[in-house]
């Protein structure tokens, strides 16, 4: 029971939530400074919610050199059967399409350097 409560609480936050939206719409992985670029927020902020969300088995990372890339990890247990809906729910948010629309205008290119 404590997993699925912890799984849940994971979710309630609008930081998390936001780069859950980003990683799912990009349909890929992006680095800690696309996310960062993206949601206007500082890096502290960006690492300790992206910490929670690999915790909680949300994201996979993978080391690049100096860049970390992450991306949603869609067959984990209870987060795969969640994972459609969310997609469905957050990508439809103005918040989630504004935070596309900066990252877009970011570039991000997801080479690995």
């Amino acid at each position: 029971m404590n997993d699925i409560l912890l799984l849940y609480k994971s979710l309630a936050d609008e930081t998390r939530l936001r780069i859950l939206a980003l990683l799912l719409g990009e349909g890929g992985e992006l680095c800690v400074c696309d996310i960062i670029a993206a949601l206007k927020l500082p890096q502290s902020t960006i690492s300790r919610q992206l910490a929670i969300l690999k915790k909680t088995g949300w994201v996979n990372d993978r080391r690049c050199g100096l860049w970390i890339y992450y991306s949603v990890r869609e067959n984990a247990g209870p987060q795969s059967e969640l994972i459609p809906l969310l997609k469905k729910q957050l990508l439809k948010t103005g918040t989630s399409a504004d935070d596309r629309e900066t990252l877009a205008g970011f570039g991000c290119d997801n080479s690995c350097a």
